[in-house]
């Protein structure tokens, strides 16, 4: 009878084989039928880790046999002695396991879920990390700080301002701007240089006796300290419309100058919250468009000193519309337009991945019943569009990109995530998140 063996499968000393046959102890793959304690089983080791396979073939001597192969001690073959083997190559096994699991990468997702919690989810597994309770109730917006140390959420259920740190995701400060007869209504802003105050725009509401009053729209300055309004100024007639309300604000590096970015820049001094200049972007002198705006902010592309965001606009001519992507810079208040292509119905942010070589949106055509969506490829050095896929539709929702730029996201007002491979545009997996989303949008932490 051919002796029992432990053989390392095809003389690779990195795939180890524990193979079973009939009778008594471990016999040869030659042997039909599987040990009835033991299955055959194929798993990659760690390179460099002779004490791992020294484990692995624990109670067996030191004659090689079939090259990478080893001899089974007759000893081993006895019943007391199983259960010893059989721990050291569990151990071997799970060993193994933990050392080919590592992912390639492990940024952080957080987002926010009804009706109150931040999520922060493990990009590698979908695996919920984290549940974060806020007491401001359900967020609407997430701002990082210019120096990724600091998270800003703004919520609407008690108009309040939630400040996390980013690296350990500890809720540093969180108050509500809320009384019994005085509400708020804000989304978004952004925090000056030393995140003492927080600028944005509202509309304040005031119940009185026998009705409520609604207050003109306002540029607010929100000392995060003192955990008030501190200064207030109504916005000017012209400049007074609900597209604001959902503008991006942008800092200057100094802290002295903020912008508002719609179908004009507004510049506002920060020391009086008035408006000093208007910029039109639609000047044929400096643009050759007409009707031009700035949309989301493109965030792989955003730096301290400038603001970079798709925009929409039309030649003076025929009026075609198109996309692209415009860079304001917030020190000199000039600003460039790269465009892309011709506009379609509507789209669903811009993203690129961390080189640069490669852009993605959604673009979305028809309505309800007849609604289509599709991933649009774009190589970033050209400005070519490379690809179209279809995707399966949702009646909303937002795009997103993975930290490493290998996976988009489609999320938002839903219950789950739906993962994406960037390469073949297919669906790759869908991460099950247990509560619904908001549509305050996704941060990648490090």
């Amino acid at each position: 009878m051919p002796p029992a063996w432990l053989g390392i499968a095809g003389g690779n000393p990195d795939l180890l084989t524990a193979a079973g046959g009939e009778g008594e102890g471990l016999r040869g793959v030659a042997r039909s039928g599987p040990h009835p304690d033991l299955l055959r089983k194929s798993v990659p080791l760690p390179q460099g880790s002779p004490e791992l396979r020294r484990r692995a073939v624990e109670g067996c001597n030191d004659q090689p046999s079939f090259g990478w192969g080893y001899r089974m001690n007759r000893n081993a073959r006895s019943p007391g002695n199983r259960p010893r083997l059989m721990r050291a190559i569990k151990t071997a096994l799970a060993a193994a396991t933990i050392a080919t699991a590592i992912p390639a990468y492990a940024d952080t997702l957080l987002l926010g879920t009804y009706p109150d919690k931040m999520f922060t989810v493990d990009e590698s597994t979908g695996a919920i990390k984290e549940r974060i309770q806020l007491e401001a109730g359900l967020p609407t917006s997430m701002r990082l700080s210019n120096d990724r140390k600091r998270i800003y959420v703004t919520t609407i259920t008690t108009s309040g301002i939630v400040v996390l740190d980013a690296a350990s995701r500890k809720i540093l400060n969180q108050f509500s701007l809320n009384t019994p007869t005085t509400r708020y209504r804000f989304n978004g802003g952004v925090p000056d240089p030393s995140g003492r105050y927080f600028y944005t725009q509202l509309i304040r509401l005031d119940k009185e006796l026998d009705r409520y009053k609604v207050s003109k729209s306002m540029y607010a300055v929100i000392d995060l300290q003192q955990k008030k309004i501190v200064r207030t100024a109504d916005l000017e007639t012209e400049d007074d419309t609900l597209a604001g309300m959902r503008s991006a604000f942008m800092m200057s590096p100094d802290g002295k100058t903020l912008y508002l970015f719609r179908d004009k820049v507004l510049v506002i001094d920060a020391a009086t919250l008035k408006v000093s200049e208007r910029l039109d972007l639609a000047k044929p002198e400096t643009t050759g468009m007409e009707n031009v705006s700035f949309g989301g902010g493109v965030s792989a592309l955003q730096d301290p000193n400038q603001f970079v965001s798709l925009f929409n606009a039309s030649d003076p001519y025929i009026h075609n519309k198109i996309f692209g992507i415009g860079r304001f810079d917030l020190t000199r208040r000039s600003f460039d337009f790269t465009p892309i292509g011709p506009i379609p119905n509507a789209m669903s942010g811009l993203e690129i991945t961390p080189d640069g070589k490669d852009g993605y949106t959604v673009v979305t055509t028809g309505t309800t019943g007849n609604k289509r969506c599709e991933f649009w490829h774009f190589d970033m050095a050209s400005m070519k569009l490379l690809e179209k896929s279809e995707f399966h539709c949702r009646s909303r929702f937002t795009f997103g990109m993975s930290g490493n730029g290998e996976k988009l996201y489609i999320y938002g007002a839903s219950y789950d995530i739906e993962v994406y491979d960037a390469k073949t545009l297919k669906l790759d997996r869908t991460w099950d998140l247990a509560a619904d989303a908001t549509m305050a949008g996704m941060l990648i932490l490090k």
